[in-house]
Formats: structure tokens, sequence, C-alpha cells
């Protein structure tokens, strides 16, 4: 069979285009291989990162930051349920105010709960989408997001506690005032991020069938 006849270029394969230096016909660059959004190492839509090994991951930074974040609805929270704030956890007269004693460790147990919620959820999110473990440096950029969303949260609630709060003598205790006593609490946001990541990764290792020799 014969070529037909004709005075216009051939038309070349968008990758042979490419080696050559010649500019492909419009549209064909993104039908090429490994130039689609959807594989290759194109440009994420969501991130404008290039999706290539190791690329497709946000960056290192936003995971803590948003981490971080987070702790500022969880200090909300916490003077909306705890006694001595809102006290809509309990909802008992006693504790509505922080003049009762009675009321200033449930105050810090409520905070310590969230951040023990807070921190198992963060983990086991490092865990979701991933086959394997996370890399130990996720996981210690975590649990400083975790210690920074702690810090955050206990500022927010007295915050809003100052604010929003009755005004209240504090000249008796410092504590009577919407704020936390136990400085420990501030640590089991971070622990619950690290146990946690540890726990379902050693309960992921459980449930893989042994390996067996040929």
């Amino acid at each position: 069979m014969t070529q037909p006849p004709g005075n216009g270029p051939v038309p070349q394969n968008p990758r042979h285009s490419r080696d050559t230096g010649s500019p492909p016909a419009y549209g064909e660059l993104y039908r090429a291989e490994g130039d689609s959004d959807f594989g290759g190492s194109g440009r994420t839509a969501w991130s404008g990162e290039e999706s290539g090994p190791g690329n497709g991951e946000p960056a290192a930074w936003r995971r803590p930051a948003i981490i971080a974040a987070a702790g500022l609805p969880v200090g909300l929270l916490w003077w909306l349920l705890a006694p001595g704030g809102l006290n809509l956890l309990t909802r008992d007269p006693a504790l509505a105010t922080g003049t009762n004693a009675e009321g200033w460790l449930p105050r810090d147990l409520v905070l310590a709960g969230m951040f023990l919620l807070a921190g198992c959820l963060t983990g086991f999110l490092l865990n979701g989408k991933r086959t394997g473990a996370p890399a130990p440096g996720t996981v210690v950029l975590a649990v400083i997001g975790g210690a920074l969303g702690a810090v955050i949260a206990w500022q927010a609630g007295v915050l809003a506690g100052q604010w929003w709060g009755p005004a209240e003598d504090t000249a008796p205790n410092v504590s009577i005032a919407f704020s936390l006593r136990s400085y420990a609490v501030l640590a089991v946001w971070p622990a619950a991020v690290a146990i946690s990541v540890f726990v379902v990764n050693l309960l992921s290792l459980l449930g893989k069938p042994p390996v067996q020799d040929n």
C-alpha cells in the first residue's frame, strides 16, 4: 500500500514531539502518558505540587499546623462543657462558678478527656490511608502539633472564661477563675498521638498472616 501524497507534516506522537523539541498538538500534551492529573508526574489539583513518589502528600508543615489549629475549637468546647464555664456537661448549679472547689478537678478532667480523644483521633488518621507505618518524622511532627494544640486549647479556654464568663474574685485562690490547675494535662494530647500510632501499627502487625518459608 502506498502512502497518500500530501504536503502537510506527518503527525507525530506526543512523546516523540517532546523528545525532538517540537511542540505537540493542542490537547495532546495532557493525553500523553505521565502528564495526566490522575497519574504519572502531573501536578495535583488540590496542592499544586508535583505528584511523583513522595510528592503527592501535603507539605510537611501542614499536618502539625492543622493539628495545632484544632486546639482552638477544643478550648472553646472545654469552656462550654466544663464546670466553671457554661457547665453544659453536668448542668449542676453548684458547679457553675469557680468558687466551688469541688468543680476544679472535673474541670481539668474534662480537658484531659478531650485531649485523649483528640490525640487518639490524630493517631488513627495518620494510619488511615496507609498500608504501612507512618514515617518517624511524620509521627514526631504530629506529636509536636498535638503539644501545640494542647497549649492553644488551654489558652483559648482561659480567654473564653475571661471574655464571656462572670467576673470572679481570685484573691482567695487563682483557680477560682476558669483555668487549668494541673499542667500535666497538657501532655495528654501528644502522648495519646504517640500511643495510638503504636497501638494501631501493633494491631496491624498482629493481624497479618505469618510468612511461610518455601
